[in-house]
C-alpha cells in the first residue's frame, strides 16, 4: 500500500481542505515555470524563425501560450475522480473526431490531419492521446492482478488502442500512430500487463514490417529511403535533413548569436516554425543553448514520473504514466528526427513548435497531470476481486 495512505503524520486530502486556494498551494509550480520557460524558449525560436517579426509566428503562438496556461490550471482544479468518469465519454468524442477527419478533414502537406472548425484547425490525433490514456486509466484502475492477468480481459482496451490508432494510420500519420500505441503499451504495461505479451506483439510486427513496408505512401517510403541514404536525393526528399543537419553543427558550443543564424535568416531551413524549430535553436545558441532546453524538458518528464510514482490511487498512476510517456517521445521522435537519427515523422516538439492544435492537447494533458497531482491521495472506490 502507497506510504501516503499509512503514514499517521500525512494529512490526507479531505483533512487538508478541498477550496481553490487549499487546490492552489498543491499545483506543482515548478513544473508550471518549466512549461513558462520551455515557451519563453519557442517564443525567441519563433520570433528569429519571422526575422525578428512577432508575426506571424510568435506573438500568436504566446498568446495561445497563456490562454492554455489559465485552462490548464483551471482543470488542475477539477477532481480527478470527475475527470475519471468522463473518460470514456471523451473517448469516444475522439473517435468520432478522428472518422470526421477521415470523411471531411482538411488536407495539408499531402495528408488529412485536420478539422475545419469554422476557421479554426483542429488536430484530433493530438487530443485522441490524452483520451486513450484516460480510458486505459479508467478500464485498469479498478481490476485485480487477476483480472488484468486474464487475456480476455486485455481484449478491449487492446481494441480502445488500436481503433484510434488504425484512424491515425489513415489521414495518414504514421508517427503520432507510433506514438499513441506506445502510450497504450506504457499504460498497460503500467497496469500490471507481463512484459512477455509485448514482446509477443513486437515480434509479430517485426515479421510484418517487411510486408507493411510495400503498403506505405509513396511519401513515407522515401522517408525511409532517405533516412538509410541522406544523399540520394540532396534537393528533394533529402534536402530538409541535409539543411537541418547543416544548421545543427554550424551552431557549435555557444551558437551564432540571435537572430544571426545563417540558415535561419536565409531561409534553407524547412519547416522552421514547425518541426524543425530545434534547429534554429541549435544554430543560434549551439550546444550551450541546446542542452539547456533538453534539460527543461527532462525534467518536466522527470516530474510528471514522479507525479505517476507519487499517486495514491491507480487511475491517477496511470494518467501521469501515459503523460509522461506522451511528453518523453514526443521530444525524443522531434529531436531524434532533426538529427537524422529517425526518419522524418512529422511530430512537433512541444511548447516550441508553431501550431495551436498540439498546444492545446499538450497544456490539456499537463491539465489533468496537475489534477492528477492535485489529487494525488484522493479515495477512489476499491478494487475489483472478482
Amino acid at each position: 500500500m502507497n506510504t501516503l495512505l499509512t503514514d499517521k503524520t500525512y494529512k490526507p486530502y479531505y483533512e487538508r481542505g478541498t477550496g481553490i486556494a487549499a487546490k492552489l498551494l498543491r499545483v506543482n509550480w515548478l513544473f508550471v515555470l518549466a512549461c513558462c520557460a520551455v515557451a519563453g524558449i519557442g517564443y525567441a525560436a519563433l520570433y528569429s524563425a519571422a526575422g525578428g517579426h512577432g508575426q506571424p509566428y510568435a506573438t500568436p503562438q504566446i498568446e495561445r501560450f497563456f490562454a492554455a496556461l489559465i485552462m490548464m490550471i483551471a482543470i488542475a482544479m477539477v477532481d480527478i475522480r470527475l475527470i475519471a468518469k468522463l473518460a470514456w465519454p471523451l473517448y469516444g468524442v475522439g473517435v468520432l473526431l478522428l472518422v470526421a477527419v477521415w470523411k471531411f478533414g482538411h488536407v495539408g502537406l499531402g495528408a488529412k490531419r485536420w478539422l475545419d472548425l469554422g476557421g479554426v484547425h483542429v488536430q484530433p490525433s493530438e487530443l485522441m492521446k490524452l483520451f486513450l490514456a484516460m480510458a486505459l486509466a479508467s478500464w485498469f484502475h479498478r481490476a485485480s492482478h487477476e483480472r488484468v492477468g486474464n487475456p480476455l480481459f486485455l481484449i478491449p482496451p487492446a481494441l480502445a488502442i488500436l481503433v484510434p490508432a488504425g484512424l491515425i494510420l489513415k489521414e495518414p500519420n504514421l508517427g503520432t500512430a507510433v506514438i499513441t500505441m506506445s502510450i497504450g503499451g506504457a499504460v498497460m504495461l503500467g497496469a500490471g500487463v507481463r512484459w512477455w505479451k509485448f514482446a509477443i506483439v513486437i515480434g509479430l510486427v517485426a515479421v510484418i514490417a517487411p510486408f507493411a513496408y510495400h503498403h506505405l505512401h509513396g511519401y513515407q517510403k522515401e522517408r525511409i529511403l532517405t533516412f538509410l541514404h541522406p544523399g540520394r536525393d540532396p534537393l528533394g526528399a533529402g534536402y530538409n535533413i541535409i539543411q537541418s543537419k547543416i544548421a545543427l553543427g554550424s551552431g557549435g558550443m555557444w551558437g551564432q548569436g540571435f537572430l544571426h543564424g545563417s540558415q535561419n535568416q536565409l531561409n534553407f531551413l524547412p519547416e522552421k516554425q514547425t518541426d524543425f524549430v530545434f534547429t534554429i535553436i541549435a544554430e543560434e545558441f549551439g550546444f550551450a543553448g541546446s542542452l539547456v532546453l533538453v534539460s527543461i524538458l527532462l525534467s518536466m518528464v522527470a516530474m510528471a514520473t514522479y507525479t505517476a510514482l507519487r499517486c495514491g490511487h491507480q487511475f491517477g498512476r496511470l494518467v501521469a504514466l501515459g503523460i509522461s510517456t506522451n511528453l518523453f517521445l514526443y521530444c525524443f521522435v522531434n529531436l531524434a528526427m532533426v538529427m537524422g537519427l529517425i526518419p522524418v515523422g512529422g511530430v512537433p516538439l512541444p511548447l516550441v513548435s508553431y501550431g495551436g492544435s498540439a498546444l492545446t492537447a499538450v497544456m490539456l494533458a499537463f491539465g489533468v497531470l496537475m489534477s492528477v497531482h492535485v489529487h494525488r491521495d484522493v479515495e477512489f472506490e476499491t478494487a475489483d476481486t472478482d
